[in-house]
């Protein structure tokens, strides 16, 4: 299906949007990622092989959605938010860039300018995992347009209240509303922007009026960054989702995944020993040989990128 004008200009604007994938046992798991909408209305996101989770949920069921939500970095002023459901496929090809989407790797340069640092060295020899790819093209089926939000997701000062012991209360308290990821009767997932109460038995949610919501497994993603994709933060709360006493909806955590941690030194060590082995354990696996990087190309689409940032 082809997006409205007006609606597509919006979707181009933000920066970053979060991304539901089914996983195995059938939890709706979303995080954020960056999505280059094609000229045909399909979108491009791309997972490196040390996250390629996403990409083999979507082997197995392709059932996705995306959802428009935080405008940071935008230029827009509280503009509405879109959601996108539609199917998935990824191929089993691992790319380098950016033979693969030069306009994405352009796009990424352009609204992240720090990721133009990994081309040279000594990034380069840590960050060679980070190009190796793999190409998700989303076909849309639906489109709904969300009233904007009343306040940014990166501002802080959220609507817990109550018991903190819950697992992912204290993250949550740090944001005014969370993406709720949910499934519809179909067991398609769902994607909406919500404000969080706490209360003794779990978080109480919001669901979009558009989304009709089931029982089940569901999850809280909160994520923030600055207007230049930087200073990157993601938390991730899973759950069941179930009727409160009340007759809404309340999300019931099982944990809270932060995959950078505090961002320390020592944080930073970790997700990069994790990420280069779990590269390597995805090569291994699937008998894979370990592609060469074109550095050269990706060095001079970044210095392309930062001349035209430059005004040069």
């Amino acid at each position: 299906m082809s997006l409205e004008p007006a609606v597509a200009k919006i979707v181009d604007a933000y920066r970053t949007c979060e991304f539901v994938t089914l996983g195995r046992d059938g939890t709706p798991i979303a995080w954020p990622t960056v999505a280059l909408r094609r000229d045909d209305d399909t979108f491009l996101v791309t997972t490196s092989l040390a996250f390629s989770k996403k990409a083999l949920n979507i082997r197995r069921d392709g059932r996705v959605a995306l959802l428009f939500s935080d405008p940071t970095g935008s230029g827009l002023e509280a503009p509405e938010q879109v959601f996108v459901s539609g199917t998935a496929v990824c191929p089993d090809e691992i790319v380098t860039p950016p033979s693969d989407d030069p306009a994405y790797w352009s796009l990424l340069f352009d609204r992240q300018p720090h990721s133009r640092s990994y081309v040279d060295p000594p990034a380069r020899w840590l960050m060679d995992w980070y190009y190796l790819r793999l190409l998700i093209t989303i076909v849309p089926t639906e489109v709904h347009i969300r009233a904007p939000l009343t306040a940014s997701p990166g501002d802080g000062g959220g609507t817990a209240n109550g018991s903190t012991s819950l697992p992912g209360a204290d993250v949550l308290a740090g944001f005014p509303t969370a993406v709720l990821s949910a499934r519809d009767p179909s067991g398609a997932p769902l994607l909406m922007r919500t404000p969080t109460t706490v209360t003794p038995e779990g978080f109480l949610v919001e669901p979009a009026p558009d989304c009709e919501v089931v029982p089940g497994p569901a999850a809280l993603l909160v994520h923030r960054h600055d207007d230049r994709l930087w200073g990157l933060y993601n938390a991730l709360v899973p759950g069941e989702l179930r009727r409160s006493n009340g007759g809404g909806w309340l999300l019931v955590p099982q944990r809270v995944i932060v995959p950078s941690g505090n961002g320390s030194p020592r944080d930073q060590l970790r997700v990069l020993r994790t990420v280069r082995r779990s590269t390597k354990t995805y090569l291994r696996r699937h008998g894979l040989n370990r592609p060469r990087v074109d550095w050269p190309a990706l060095k001079a689409l970044a210095e392309r990128s930062a001349s035209q940032d430059t005004g040069i």
